[in-house]
């Protein structure tokens, strides 16, 4: 894109539709990954499954995310977002597909092992078009858009995965969420091509090696790994919530459990305009996310009273609301990179905290699914309240205001 068609502030105005595409990834990313949480009942029937070899087929995505998210960050700063992300996702489409192919417990595993390698440069790569195409007051907003697509997905999954299974098997949800994956791609790289010169991915910056002495960076890989948990423990369990816990038929959870990821977009983009609004009121920018963080942090102590719902439908609404304040604590949490390290590492600063997030599932994945078979989800949701409100306690710690 030529200087001329730029804004006189150097914005480019045509970012928002390289950025409605690119969500479009997102959407595939999470459909492709909440299949499998979205099937649970009726793979834990036909393979046999306890909840806690359900979280250990959780953990087979998990591992290799977390293992691979670094390198795919870097991968991606090298060889540029347009090709980067073509090869991911062309990569997670295919293992998407081939694991309705699959006949045994080691062949899901291996296909969740490939589909978390490639999955690994979804969200770095996201953080790189946000530090490329928008300006700092708009970059919570546009990790906003880019979770409301990931919940989008999620939304998306149990009725495309319970209607297809109900109507053609499990196996037609793979293959037909794969097959849309594989018709991005031509989409991605026609806009890609006129889109704006990298001019923001210069040389300047810190060095791979250098970002890594960053004690700020740290602070926020661990405060992910905290903060997360509630995020990961709805993103993955709220079907077996719902049917375990409370006593709901599983061919109902279609609708309810599509509930708490739509209110996980909301808040992504709840959480994203809050902090889009302090900093044109002349806030700092990591002093905005800080505040919107702590604020979400406190109402979060909330969710160890989930559990306690009288009916499904009241529950279904508190997992929402947890939802919901676990997002708007996401995209700021993963904005704060792009404000301290700027766009030249942004893939790679985003991939660390991508991999926490993956560490994460595959650490406490298998630890929800052994408490939930011992001792409900109550104490569960008890413990996971708090961790929040201890990572924002870290960041503040930290000082990151004091980075930049």
């Amino acid at each position: 894109m030529s200087t001329a068609e730029s804004r006189p502030d150097g914005v480019d105005p045509r970012r928002w539709r390289l950025m409605a595409v690119f969500v479009f990834s997102s959407v595939l990313n999470y459909l492709d990954r909440q299949l499998l949480p979205a099937l649970a009942p009726v793979l834990r029937r036909e393979f046999g499954l306890t909840n806690r070899r359900f979280g250990a087929l959780l953990s087979a995505f998990s591992i290799p995310y977390a293992a691979a998210a670094p390198a795919a960050g870097l991968f991606v700063d090298r060889i540029g977002l347009r090709w980067g992300i073509s090869l991911a996702v062309a990569l997670w489409s295919l293992a998407g597909a081939a694991t309705g192919a699959m006949h045994s417990v080691a062949g899901l595993l291996l296909c969740r092992a490939v589909l978390g390698v490639a999955q690994a440069a979804g969200v770095p790569a996201t953080g790189k078009a946000i530090a490329l195409y928008l300006p700092t007051e708009e970059r919570a907003l546009g990790h906003a858009l880019s979770q409301a697509g990931l919940s989008l997905g999620a939304i998306l999954a149990p009725p495309v995965a319970v209607g297809l299974s109900l109507r053609y098997g499990w196996r037609a949800a793979f293959a037909a969420t794969g097959l849309v994956g594989l018709l991005w791609l031509p989409l991605w790289n026609a806009v890609a091509r006129r889109g704006p010169e990298h001019s923001r991915c210069g040389a300047g910056g810190l060095g791979a090696r250098q970002l890594l002495g960053e004690r700020a960076l740290w602070a926020m890989v661990a405060a992910n790994l905290l903060g997360m948990t509630v995020y990961t423990l709805w993103s993955n369990w709220t079907t077996l919530f719902l049917v375990d816990a409370q006593r709901m038929r599983f061919e109902d959870t279609a609708a309810w459990a599509a509930l708490p990821p739509l209110a996980a977009n909301l808040g992504g983009l709840a959480g994203g305009f809050a902090s889009l609004r302090s900093i044109k009121r002349g806030l700092p920018a990591v002093t905005a996310r800080m505040r919107v963080c702590l604020a979400a942090a406190l109402l979060l102590l909330g969710t160890a009273l989930v559990p306690l719902a009288p009916s499904p439908a009241v529950a279904a609404v508190g997992v929402s609301l947890s939802f919901f304040l676990s997002s708007a604590w996401s995209v700021n949490l993963y904005t704060l990179p792009l404000d301290l390290f700027g766009a030249h590492r942004a893939a790679f600063a985003t991939s660390l905290l991508t991999a926490a997030y993956g560490l994460l599932q595959a650490v406490v994945s298998p630890l929800y699914g052994a408490l939930a078979d011992r001792y409900g989800f109550g104490p569960l949701c008890a413990v996971v309240s708090v961790l929040p409100l201890t990572a924002w306690l870290l960041l503040h710690a930290a000082r990151l205001d004091q980075q930049k």
